[in-house]
């Protein structure tokens, strides 16, 4: 399982996915279907589009990795998610051919999510990419509309060491006929995406040169704008579509995100005097944006809970933290996280000093305790450890 020990439980190929999905007689093709892809953000406009559809009254499945608590937060059918007698009915009648072919916990989890959507006759069904686009387990289904958020420096062991050649991975998705939009105008690569849709014939949008009417969203992190500008222009394609989607339906979906589909993790205020953030933001270019915001806002000290996955380049990353502030290095509970002491050695060297804990829980409760009501507790760096904010078990 690749959330949980990296490198070694990836695979970059599409012929197991195919297998299965013959296995399951192709669910894939029985419903309509949007792929996400990107670095940062697709996660985000997934759970923004699928509430706006779920908004007008449309049944829709909804596919996100990697998940914070429960594995089936992967899936969801108007924002709820899958049943544990699904996912264990699933499992047992199809565990020895699974066990036979060697397939990944990723390439399980695709064709758990394809079979469940379809038997349950979704309308439309957004899948967001695990990893890449190329190459993704997702990445066997023909959609009616792809999105890609922007690109930025992550997982480049495998999907390439900058930005052109991670785009032409990202840009995999990208079908013949379909529309694909891409969120960011990035000089660099725009030519990328722009030479392969015209070679696929795909009418290509960039979402940000466009000008929209500002919406209120539940999601309150300044990186959602680009997001929603990007979730619109989308919306737009789709109501061009024949989707029966208005005016009232966007304004509620964006305001009801969270409670629509269930998602947590995204700039979430979790207690307020002191006040405490959390967020997933995990890479350079996401946590440079997280950062920007909470050094524009109004308080006392700063305090920072992070802790990283041990794939990550930390004497960049280091670098984009402010100095004149408090930090506290955990480690995560799982096998990819890296270990708290070299965190805080690495930040160190970049002169933000702190000392590393051995319990996130334990840590948060020790920097509430030492804080005052104004100061800002941040907590974060990746997925993994705002998971064990949620996690009650």
């Amino acid at each position: 399982m690749y959330q949980n020990i990296g490198d070694s439980a990836y695979k970059k190929d599409l012929s197991n996915i195919i297998l299965i999905c013959e296995h399951l007689n192709n669910p894939h093709n029985n419903f309509k279907s949007i792929h996400i892809g990107g670095t940062n953000g697709k996660g985000s406009c997934s759970h923004m589009l699928s509430s706006i559809l779920q908004e007008a009254n449309y049944k829709v499945g909804l596919y996100t990795s990697p998940h914070l608590v429960d594995f089936r937060e992967r899936i969801k059918i108007n924002g709820d998610m899958i049943s544990k007698d699904s996912v264990s009915k699933f499992m047992h009648e199809n565990f020895d051919f699974f066990e036979s072919n060697n397939l990944s916990f990723f390439e399980m989890t695709v064709g758990l999510a394809f079979d469940y959507f379809s038997k349950n006759k979704v309308d439309i069904a957004i899948i967001e990419v695990g990893m890449g686009g190329r190459l993704d387990s997702t990445n066997i289904i023909n959609p009616i509309l792809s999105i890609i958020t922007n690109i930025s420096l992550d997982h480049t062991k495998f999907l390439g060491s900058n930005i052109s050649d991670i785009s032409k991975e990202k840009a995999g998705i990208i079908k013949e006929n379909i529309p694909v939009v891409i969120g960011e105008t990035q000089q660099e690569i725009s030519p990328i995406f722009t030479d392969i849709a015209k070679s696929k014939n795909s009418e290509i949008i960039f979402a940000d040169h466009f000008i929209y009417d500002i919406y209120n969203c539940d999601l309150k992190g300044d990186y959602q704008k680009k997001n929603i500008k990007t979730v619109l222009k989308s919306t737009e394609i789709l109501k061009n579509l024949d989707y029966q989607i208005n005016d009232s339906h966007i304004n509620t979906g964006l305001s009801n995100v969270s409670n629509n589909t269930g998602l947590q993790g995204r700039w979430q205020v979790i207690q307020r005097k002191p006040m405490i953030i959390c967020d997933t933001a995990h890479n350079e270019a996401a946590l440079r944006d997280v950062i920007s915001q909470l050094t524009k806002m109004e308080y006392s000290e700063l305090h920072f809970i992070i802790g990283f996955s041990n794939d990550k380049n930390l004497k960049k990353i280091s670098k984009i933290f402010p100095e004149d502030s408090k930090y506290y290095f955990v480690q995560s509970k799982v096998e990819r996280a890296r270990d708290a002491k070299e965190v805080r050695d690495i930040f160190k060297l970049n002169n933000r000093c702190g000392d590393f804990y051995k319990s996130i829980e334990y840590t948060i409760n020790y920097v509430k305790g030492v804080s005052k009501e104004n100061d800002i507790i941040f907590v974060g760096g990746s997925t993994f450890v705002v998971s064990e904010i949620f996690d009650k078990n």
